[in-house]
């Protein structure tokens, strides 16, 4: 039996949080990562050098590295003296690794040799670049970091400048991939930046494999208020042109009202698990009762394990239907 081929796409702590669950699966992981990042260290790196936004790719690179665990903490180290601009060791390296190589998808694969990370982890483009929204009353938010204070409805993102192009090694392993899977993560500012590149699109809509989304569990406010599941899977579709998701894992057992609560000091809510509107737009809806765990500080996150557990399902569901439909040809 061939090595599933399994391919994430997006950003900021969700894909790296998944990305160090399935690392234990016998699969073979490829992740893209949105380098659209302009907060903070990543954001200071960024305009100093003019590269990509190194933030998101540090993440995955440390969640898939298979290295001592000093090394990892040490790759993740963040420096709090002022002086020092509050930078993380691990973008530094990535930033001077792109000096020495002039490349900075080369950099990335240098230091994962050095991580010995399982599989391979590419950013979604090579050029610094800047994510832009257009809000219901036609206002335009030029920043990734600045879109989500605005509290206003997002119409639609995209990027500047208009020629980006992503990896060839992007487009290479959607179209090799057994199963492809979005998220967790934020929405616009996270798994968008990576789905609006024009050639990742063509890639996504030609592609064999099976197309998976991990819903967030909640809102987030100035991206996604108000928003079901189905609200998602709609605003994929719409900014790439043409529904392609297969499957949708999501939460569909209401959390306890003392959580929502504490939820709606940061004007958070539950997302509404719509399942019919969900069937109309041929999405097969996912759950399982462990995928949620509450942590000590009443917060709600994905049970990675059990996240991890089920898009290993799925995708050994799919090879095997897939090599049955070739066996009998």
């Amino acid at each position: 039996m061939k090595k599933i081929k399994v391919v994430l796409i997006g950003g900021g702590t969700g894909l790296s949080v998944l990305a160090r669950g399935l690392k234990t699966y016998p699969i073979d992981i490829t992740a893209i990562v949105t380098v659209a990042d302009d907060g903070g260290s990543t954001g200071k790196i960024r305009d100093v050098m003019d590269i990509p936004a190194p933030g998101d790719i540090r993440n995955v690179l440390a969640a898939l590295s298979d290295t001592e665990p000093m090394l990892e903490k040490l790759f993740q180290h963040r420096f709090e003296e002022e002086k020092l601009g509050g930078h993380s060791v691990g973008n530094l390296l990535l930033a001077a690794m792109t000096n020495i190589t002039d490349d900075f998808g080369h950099a990335v694969k240098e230091l994962s040799k050095i991580l010995n990370i399982k599989g391979q982890v590419i950013p979604s483009t090579t050029r610094s670049v800047k994510l832009n929204a257009v809000m219901s009353d036609g206002e335009v938010i030029v920043g990734e970091s600045k879109i989500p204070k605005t509290s206003k409805k997002i119409e639609k993102v995209y990027l500047t400048p208009e020629d980006i192009e992503p990896m060839q090694e992007a487009i290479d392993a959607i179209e090799e991939a057994d199963l492809i899977v979005m998220g967790p993560g934020s929405l616009y500012t996270s798994i968008m930046p990576n789905l609006i590149l024009n050639k990742m699109k063509d890639a996504i809509l030609n592609t064999e494999a099976e197309v998976l989304y991990v819903c967030n569990l909640m809102t987030q406010k100035g991206e996604t208020a108000g928003y079901s599941v189905s609200d998602h899977v709609k605003a994929i579709h719409d900014h790439v042109g043409h529904t392609f998701i297969d499957f949708v894992i999501c939460q569909d057992e209401r959390f306890d009202d003392d959580i929502l609560l504490r939820y709606e000091e940061e004007e958070a809510k539950q997302v509404k698990f719509d399942k019919d509107k969900l069937t109309e737009m041929g999405v097969q809806c996912i759950h399982d009762s462990g995928l949620v765990s509450i942590t000590p500080h009443r917060y709600i996150r994905h049970n990675n394990k059990v996240l991890a557990q089920l898009i290993y399902e799925i995708a050994l569901r799919e090879i095997s239907t897939i090599q049955f439909k070739t066996n009998k040809e």
